[in-house]
């Protein structure tokens, strides 16, 4: 499952058949109804990258997505939240953050060995604690984003709640490529042994990516740069 995350992450287009011959590229031996049967089991499809860390549940209730058709070009006007899985050598751990949709910046993070929503609450609130509620916050439908404790954060601070269609990858594009970033320039470059390790390649390559890597999108500029000029403007305006 490792291998195939791998793979996949480098090459989200694959589908089952070619992932299995491109393992045999590397000396792991898998047919494709192997391969097929643990994509299916970690939630992954051809053409685009989303394994189903979280899933919908049948109780919770389901807001419209808000965002088709904005502009969106200022800080804290819209944040993204999203959770993949990060393997480490005995299994996997669960990663949440919160990141500014417009300025790309991670505002805050969380490493879980559970899918309790309580790792992304706390994500949550500490950003709102240092950057202000956005207008708007947008995620998937799965059952942490959707259960009472995330909502009532949310509907608290006074930000209005938009989540993805169904099956809709690029509903949330921008975090789903910080995830691929995340994987191949950090976590399949090192041997993440256990939690201790990937909480520290995470938290360098998060304060790299915020603070040195600069963005296309973005002038050239870090997100960092990014955020805090567009809130200047926003207070000089």
């Amino acid at each position: 499952m490792k291998a195939i995350d791998r793979v996949f992450t480098r090459y989200p287009f694959f589908g089952s058949r070619q992932i299995a011959a491109y393992l045999r590229l590397e000396g792991i031996i898998a047919g494709r109804h192997r391969a097929r049967r643990l994509m299916a089991k970690m939630g992954l499809e051809a053409i685009y990258k989303r394994p189903r860390t979280s899933q919908p549940h049948p109780q919770h209730p389901v807001y419209p997505y808000l965002l088709r058709g904005m502009v969106i070009d200022r800080p804290n006007q819209v944040w993204c939240a999203d959770i993949p899985f990060v393997p480490v050598k005995r299994g996997f751990l669960y990663l949440g953050a919160i990141m500014d949709w417009a300025m790309r910046k991670v505002l805050s993070w969380r490493l879980s060995n559970t899918m309790h929503a309580d790792f992304c609450v706390e994500a949550l609130k500490e950003a709102i604690a240092r950057f202000g509620p956005p207008a708007i916050m947008n995620t998937d439908q799965g059952s942490q984003f959707t259960g009472s404790a995330w909502i009532t954060t949310l509907t608290e601070a006074g930000v209005r709640i938009s989540m993805d269609g169904r099956s809709r990858c690029m509903d949330n594009i921008f975090i789903e490529r910080l995830w691929r970033s995340l994987k191949q320039e950090a976590i399949y470059l090192e041997e993440l042994t256990d939690g201790f390790k990937a909480n520290r390649v995470i938290r360098d390559w998060m304060a790299f990516y915020n603070t040195e890597r600069p963005h296309t999108a973005l002038e050239r500029r870090t997100p960092r740069e990014a955020y805090c000029a567009g809130r200047d403007q926003k207070l000089a305006a």
